[in-house]
């Protein structure tokens, strides 16, 4: 039987996607939750996988193009039903006429870490008659509460979880019966369809008993609040026809209708005129030029820049710092800790010396409200790290930094730095992050000015490692091991006294690892 795969929305914002890569081809035969293709979103690199055995038949889109939530991703031939079957059957979008199709509602899984959900509410019951995006149920994710919407019109055949169970995804939420042909779906379509007709657009509302919402906030599922969106409405200002004024895609186009329906007429001219005034002017001389859309993780971290340096005021402090001692401790300690597995590299010493510097310094460790009317200091060390992956930046961050050995502290460098380099870092490794280092001298550089990882309040580079000449304690010229590191930080809680202050205490635990050692004791 053919069936398509609908890319879903569970919330968390999620509108589009990117296709990065099609992991499989037309005519492959896949098994359940084998990896179909790698997207893109605002989030991260998600891997979308098969939902049931059987044969590719369909990709919808291209490498590289756009997929919209609520819209066919891929199509595949499902196992276990012959081609028989398949003739007496239409697609599932478009209910066969004059039959009862059943369709299970599967909770999908489209990464961000959401693995089950808590049935919080169902919202219809079973028997009730519902429309395409009518909200089914209240779910909480370890994240959000989240609207559920139908992706047919029905009647609700079975619930298979009660209220307060945990769905997991993968498995069937509800079951719906889906009745009607395609000429009647393209009929309604078509009624609802905005009219500039005065006299259709008052019947209509004439038919259908519409509230605004008592409490002045609108209900509606994600979908309808998207299209509102879209079209540039206030939701709570549209009466909806459902129970307790639930706003549903129709009563979009009804309000849409009717308040176009008193528009003045614009001629086409004129409105060519307006809309495309750039067309006249745009250079016409850069034939070798092209447009790239930001997209995805590089649009999110162009708005998470953009949001720092517009409201933290930062200030830059550099020094240098000695490492030739403990360069020579981790020589000696790193053919041991290979033979473990363990890769040893200089970054698990720089996240636990600052780990120690911050208990004398629990400031730059702390983060202030928007309105900087107060400030929060955290108990755990949760240690960002840059990481310059195929995506853009990156910054995943090792928990508890505090109650890590160093041995413990590089495993979690190692495994992090490979996740993030292949894009595919989960979402709790990027949050609560509580400081940040950057270690832009691994690709060049001695001094940088970095962008604070906002809400946090400190931010290191660390600068390009150099064999420097400098004086020993006789007076002698001798080669040192020498980076130059920078910080930056939040001015409006940290000084430069207090930022230098800790720096030294920082360093001091670098040049003279017998301290760091006695440190962690």
């Amino acid at each position: 039987m053919a069936k398509e795969f609908i890319l879903p929305d569970i919330g968390e914002g999620i509108v589009e996607c990117e296709v990065v890569e099609w992991l499989v081809a037309v005519g492959d035969e896949v098994k359940e939750d084998q990896p179909i293709c790698d997207v893109m979103t605002d989030k991260a690199l998600v891997q979308i996988p098969a939902v049931h055995d059987g044969v590719i038949t369909t990709l919808h889109y291209q490498k590289g193009e756009i997929a919209k939530v609520h819209e066919p991703l891929f199509a595949m031939n499902v196992a276990g039903k012959s081609s028989v079957n398949d003739a007496e059957q239409t697609h599932t979008d478009t209910p066969p006429s004059n039959n009862v199709h059943f369709e299970d509602f599967i909770l999908p899984d489209i990464g961000e870490g959401i693995v089950e959900c808590e049935i919080v509410e169902w919202l219809v019951a079973q028997g009730d008659e519902i429309k395409e995006d009518q909200a089914v149920c209240d779910v909480m994710t370890d994240k959000a509460l989240v609207q559920i919407p139908a992706k047919y019109d029905g009647v609700v055949e079975k619930l298979y979880y009660q209220k307060g169970d945990i769905a997991q995804v993968h498995s069937p939420l509800f079951q719906m019966r889906l009745t009607g042909d395609g000429q009647q779906v393209s009929s309604t379509t078509t009624i609802l369809a905005p009219s500039n007709d005065i006299s259709s657009a008052t019947a209509q509302s004439e038919t259908v008993t519409t509230q605004l919402p008592k409490n002045g906030k609108a209900i509606a599922s994600p979908a309808v609040r998207r299209l509102a969106k879209e079209q540039d409405l206030d939701i709570n200002m549209i009466p909806g026809s459902g129970k307790n004024g639930r706003v549903y895609k129709e009563d979009i186009s009804r309000f849409t209708s009717q308040n176009n329906s008193f528009q003045p007429t614009v001629s086409s001219t004129t409105c060519s005129a307006t809309v495309n005034p750039a067309n006249t002017t745009a250079p016409k001389d850069h034939n070798n030029s092209r447009v790239e859309a930001i997209k995805g993780m590089k649009a999110a971290m162009a708005k998470q820049m953009v949001a720092s340096v517009s409201t933290i005021p930062h200030f830059t402090f550099s020094d240098e710092i000695d490492l030739t001692d403990i360069i020579a401790l981790r020589k000696e300690l790193k053919e041991q800790y290979a033979k473990d597995g363990i890769k040893l590299t200089m970054m698990p010493f720089f996240i636990k010396a600052l780990s120690l510097a911050i208990k004398e310094f629990p400031i730059v460790n702390s983060q202030v409200n928007e309105q900087c009317t107060e400030i929060t200091y955290f108990d755990d060390h949760n240690i960002g790290m840059a990481v310059d992956s195929k995506l853009g930046l990156l910054v995943p961050n090792i928990k508890s930094c505090q109650t890590k050995s160093i041995v413990e502290v590089a495993q979690e460098v190692t495994r992090l730095t490979n996740a993030a380099r292949e894009g595919r870092v989960s979402p709790d490794d990027l949050k609560a992050g509580t400081i940040s280092i950057s270690n832009i001298g691994a690709i060049g550089g001695t001094t940088a000015t970095p962008i604070i990882n906002k809400p946090e309040v400190a931010i290191v580079a660390l600068g390009k490692l150099q064999h420097l000449p400098r004086f020993d304690n006789e007076g002698n010229v001798v080669s040192r091991a020498i980076m130059q590191v920078s910080w930056s930080g939040d001015h409006r809680v940290i000084d430069g006294g207090t930022i230098a202050r800790f720096n030294n205490l920082w360093k001091a635990y670098l040049e003279n690892p017998a301290k760091m050692m006695m440190a962690m004791s």
